[in-house]
């Protein structure tokens, strides 16, 4: 499934080749388990879910370039989530049930960013991050052992002032 981020960030040059680049993105993360049990209205069914989760993340990306134009990038995340909502289409109760459940989830989000790019000129940038969850968003109960972790691929576009 497809998100959206924006955002913005700056450059900060340690040397010819390395340099920090601290972020504020807003992101959209979006993910569909189909076949997922669910109880709606005290009806146990199975059908398609859609997750919706909201964050403000912060990176602090270490960036190495061996020349002006490609580039590899690394570091820490944090998030912050701001929504989390539900759509859910069971087989035998027709209509979507929407809901937020902003509850369930846990209010910051840990990760760690891997990522290549490619200044395409001075001003125009790409790239393609992975954001590997580090921390359960899941909230649970004493002998709960769910496990719920963010795992994000982006592909990003920014335009640098």
């Amino acid at each position: 499934m497809f998100g959206v981020n924006i955002g913005a960030l700056t450059q900060i040059k340690l040397s010819d080749k390395f340099d920090i680049q601290p972020e504020v993105l807003y992101s959209n993360q979006v993910t569909k388990m189909k076949n997922a049990g669910a109880n709606i209205s005290d009806i146990y069914d199975t059908g398609d879910i859609k997750w919706n989760l909201s964050y403000v993340n912060v990176p602090v990306l270490f960036k190495y370039s061996a020349d002006d134009k490609s580039f590899i990038e690394a570091g820490p995340q944090v998030g912050f989530l701001t929504s989390a909502k539900t759509s859910t289409k069971l087989t035998q109760y027709s209509p979507i049930v929407k809901q937020d459940v902003k509850e369930a989830f846990e209010s910051i989000d840990f990760g760690f960013v891997i990522g290549v790019g490619y200044n395409i000129n001075q001003h125009l940038m790409a790239d393609l991050r992975y954001n590997i969850g580090l921390s359960n968003i899941a909230k649970t109960e004493s002998g709960d052992d769910t496990k719920i972790r963010n795992s994000v691929l982006a592909l990003s576009l920014a335009y640098k002032f």
